[in-house]
């Protein structure tokens, strides 16, 4: 407590760099940081639901989750394809 106190007392904060822009807390990569920390604690709690509340198996929770992001692949796959064949012509 007293080093933070004489930190800010004695102006040391003036003798450190500025973090980049990159790492600042508004930049893309920090909020792209943030949804995916969001996105696992959502798939975290569908887990939870999954096998407390409706008492599925824990292996089938992890089946559904396989199965849910191997159907996203195939429909990014398929935009992907749509999209390079409409930019083609």
């Amino acid at each position: 407590q007293t080093a933070f106190i004489n930190f800010i007392s004695d102006q040391e904060w003036k003798s450190i760099e500025p973090v980049s822009s990159w790492f600042g807390p508004s930049s893309f990569l920090m909020s792209s940081m943030s949804a995916l920390f969001q996105l696992s604690m959502w798939i975290r709690h569908c887990h939870s639901y999954l096998t407390e509340h409706l008492g599925m198996m824990a292996w089938m929770s992890y089946a559904v989750f396989a199965l849910a992001t191997l159907f996203c692949g195939l429909i990014l796959g398929l935009v992907s394809e749509v999209f390079g064949l409409v930019c083609a012509y």
